[in-house]
């Protein structure tokens, strides 16, 4: 077996000879440790160090996404609420909720390709790279011209005196020359064949890997990166080339250590891992504006209001996730949370599973945002413990204020309103 498929917060063993259903071999469970023993800058935010059974344990957090050890090993982190489903549910909703998340809008899949949702991870992000760069070399790869400096057989460009006094002072047939040469080998064409190159070693698709091969074909001439960095920097997108955005972007994840999150760094291990809560986010923002009235409007992440001032300071920024406005003036205030409720414990111990900084923060965000007068609300995914909103809340010290927890139905892509005049008066 080359490949784990876990879900968030499950934890990961040795292989030893007891069965252990979530358990990995020595050398990789070697380096999931040393990743987790990292005390620089680098030391991983989606691992933490923990026991399972007596024995040593390394647990994922809120990450979802691919690792790949430097063995090859495949580690594939799918969200916790497929947990009652299967991996091929999970993967797809994954894959559907990625397509939101800011940067990563490359994601193309159509409703006819039900084989994505069966392949791993790391494989659908590479078929979605290969099939963003068939589509440019259809369109064809563009040119430019290039400063050369080289010893020629026949005088082009301009002669470099100094260069062809050192070099053909004995040599009469030769001129060391600098010229423009109309060529393929620029930095965008660079990276791509670069990026198909590294590819070819990562994916264990049959399928991808000749995909994969008749594209270095077609690249044959362009040579690969020497400095990735430089050429990233060099990036130029003339007129007329954006159809080159979707493989380039593809490609940077790729030789930029396939994570949005710096998930290889410099253990030449390349992982692609996504924080759920940004994902999650992401996905609602998206798919609630829809929901909206035509007289109200959706803003996403606003930061113009702080907690405190100090002083001629302005301190503790507070950013909610989500309001929503008209014309005039904001009407109500949304964060989204990832977490999994349980209505059925509906007592004071329990409390739904709720977290108390949650209300503190939607209490300090109604306050700042909405003046203390009207309703915020906390968004969480619907599962089938979280099935519809629970009963409102209120403040006892803010009586023109409510709180509203509300189930976001991933599968339909919606959320779940209460039977409440006002919010039904601006979603739909």
């Amino acid at each position: 077996m080359n490949s784990l498929t876990i879900f968030e917060f499950d934890k990961i063993v040795e292989t030893k000879n007891g069965l252990i259903e979530h358990s990995v071999p020595k050398r990789v469970f070697a380096w999931l440790e040393s990743l987790c023993l990292r005390s620089d800058d680098l030391a991983p935010r989606w691992l933490k160090l923990t026991q399972l059974q007596g024995q040593r344990a390394v647990q994922v957090t809120s990450f979802v996404g691919v690792m790949r050890a430097p063995c090859g090993f495949q580690i594939e982190v799918l969200p916790k609420t497929g947990k009652h489903t299967s991996p091929e549910n999970a993967r797809g909703l994954l894959i559907e909720m990625l397509k939101c998340l800011a940067g990563f809008r490359h994601i193309r899949t159509a409703d006819a390709d039900l084989l994505a949702v069966r392949m791993p991870l790391l494989e659908v992000f590479i078929q979605q790279f290969l099939g963003a760069v068939g589509s440019l070399v259809k369109r064809g790869l563009r040119s430019d011209y290039v400063g050369r400096q080289d010893n020629l057989i026949s005088l082009r460009g301009r002669l470099l005196v100094a260069q062809q006094i050192s070099q053909n002072l004995v040599r009469r047939d030769r001129f060391f020359t600098e010229h423009d040469e109309f060529s393929q080998d620029r930095p965008e064409n660079r990276l791509i064949h670069t990026a198909l190159r590294l590819i070819l070693t990562m994916c264990r698709s049959q399928e991808n890997q000749r995909i994969a091969r008749e594209l270095c074909f077609v690249f044959a001439d362009v040579p690969q990166s020497i400095d990735v960095v430089q050429d990233v920097q060099r990036i130029r997108l003339d007129r007329g080339m954006g159809y080159y955005e979707s493989a380039l972007d593809w490609s940077k994840l790729i030789l930029q250590g396939m994570s949005p999150i710096s998930g290889s760094g410099q253990h030449h291990a390349p992982s692609l891992l996504f924080p759920m809560e940004a994902v999650f986010e992401a996905f609602v923002e998206k798919h609630l504006s829809r929901q909206l009235r035509d007289s109200y409007v959706l803003k996403a992440q606003a930061n113009n209001q702080h907690l405190v001032a100090h002083q001629t300071q302005k301190w503790f920024r507070l950013k909610p996730d989500i309001l929503v406005k008209d014309k005039r003036k904001t009407h109500l205030v949304l964060d989204a949370k990832w977490k999994l409720l349980d209505a059925t414990k509906n007592n004071a111990r329990e409390k739904y599973q709720l977290s108390q900084a949650d209300f503190y923060q939607l209490f300090a965000y109604g306050h700042h945002y909405l003046d203390g007068e009207g309703d915020v609300v906390l968004i969480y995914p619907k599962t089938d413990a979280f099935l519809k909103p629970l009963p409102v809340f209120v403040f006892p010290k803010a009586d023109g204020m409510r709180l509203w927890v509300l189930p976001f139905c991933l599968k339909e892509q919606m959320l779940i309103l209460p039977e409440s005049p006002e919010l039904k008066s601006i979603f739909v």
